[in-house]
């Protein structure tokens, strides 16, 4: 059976990850084994072995290490993302980014460096879907 193909990598994410919602603060070490979606502030780093979703109005304190990352929020941290980091339009990153591949759509803010650890340059694109809303 053929699987539509899934152009964005929020898209492959699973149906049902660990949430951190809206209007909720966390704050401590996280270890996580799936993905994880992020839509309330969270104060800490983490260690995800799947991926991470930053939501539009999330905010995140503290490193991120992840197979795969989307961020359409706010990081105040190092974002290391062992495979993909796709970052929204709405993003602002303070802090360093490491991916095998990287992916920035036009409007997002990333203050510090820029690390492409895979061959493939670093791709600028226009976002044209609403990302975690």
């Amino acid at each position: 059976m053929n699987e539509t193909p899934r152009r964005r990598l929020l898209d492959r994410m699973a149906a049902s990850p660990t949430l951190i919602a809206a209007h909720t603060v966390v704050r401590g070490e996280l270890d996580a084994d799936g993905p994880l979606m992020v839509n309330g502030h969270f104060h800490g780093n983490a260690r995800v072995r799947g991926e991470v979703a930053i939501g539009t109005d999330a905010r995140w304190e503290g490193n991120i290490e992840a197979v795969n990352a989307v961020v359409a929020g706010e990081v105040v941290g190092d974002i290391v993302a062992s495979d993909k980091l796709e970052v929204g339009a709405s993003a602002r990153i303070r802090g360093r980014v490491s991916a095998r591949r990287v992916a920035i759509a036009r409007g997002a803010m990333i203050e510090g460096e820029i690390i492409c650890t895979g061959t493939e340059p670093v791709v600028r694109f226009e976002e044209r879907r609403s990302v975690l809303a």
